[in-house]
């Protein structure tokens, strides 16, 4: 998990926008819009998240690279689990190493193309402030801004609109968190390689909603 962090993160380095400046005054827009989206969504769809009102935290590439690692790791470790009681499962370095360099060069670049995500996974042993929240990867929404000249009030408010229309449908929904994590889970206890490809669409969610091509 280190070296794919690492990986990842000099990846990310390489796209412009990537300094602090750039972040200035999103995080008071952004609270202001998702406030705004959370109140759009439920009138037009009559969902409202069960787990209160919407958070907002605007992040660099690197800690949006770091939050996803957290999560993968949160998501598998009943897999890894597994593999641990076995030791013939157990991968080689070297086939570890080489999956560490492939995951890190792919969120490396997943990290200069999200704009915004709602990361559904929450657990007893995270801190209150970092659950159920909706992320902005703020140097994205800049450089995506600044390429097409889009109005950032109207870009900002549509980014929140859709981020918080995935909230609300995970969190407003009282089954459907479940539901989902639940197939992840199944999927998971699965031997057969062919039904394990299928972990890669569940998987989306959870990695960014926003891919800029």
């Amino acid at each position: 998990w280190d070296l794919a962090e690492r990986v990842a993160i000099r990846v990310a380095d390489r796209a412009p926008f990537g300094g602090s400046h750039h972040l200035d005054g999103l995080t008071a827009e952004f609270d202001v819009h998702t406030a705004r989206a959370e109140d759009l969504v439920q009138a037009t769809t009559g969902l409202r998240a069960l787990s209160g009102d919407a958070r907002a935290r605007v992040v660099g590439r690197a800690d949006w690279i770091r939050a996803n690692l957290a999560s993968l790791q949160r998501l598998l470790r009943p897999l890894f689990a597994r593999m641990a009681d076995d030791p013939d499962d157990e991968p080689s370095l070297v086939s570890a190493r080489l999956g560490a360099l492939e995951l890190g060069a792919m969120l490396g670049w997943m990290s200069t193309r999200v704009l915004g995500q709602y990361d559904l996974l929450v657990l007893e042993d995270e801190a209150a402030e970092d659950q159920d929240l909706v992320y902005y990867v703020g140097p994205n929404v800049v450089a995506i801004e600044r390429r097409y000249a889009f109005p950032p009030g109207d870009f900002r408010l549509w980014l929140a609109l859709h981020e918080v229309t995935h909230r609300a449908q995970f969190t407003g929904v009282p089954w459907m968190r479940g539901h989902y994590l639940g197939l992840v889970e199944s999927l998971l206890d699965i031997d057969d390689p062919d039904r394990l490809a299928d972990l890669g669409d569940l998987l989306a969610p959870l990695l960014g909603h926003e891919a800029v091509q």
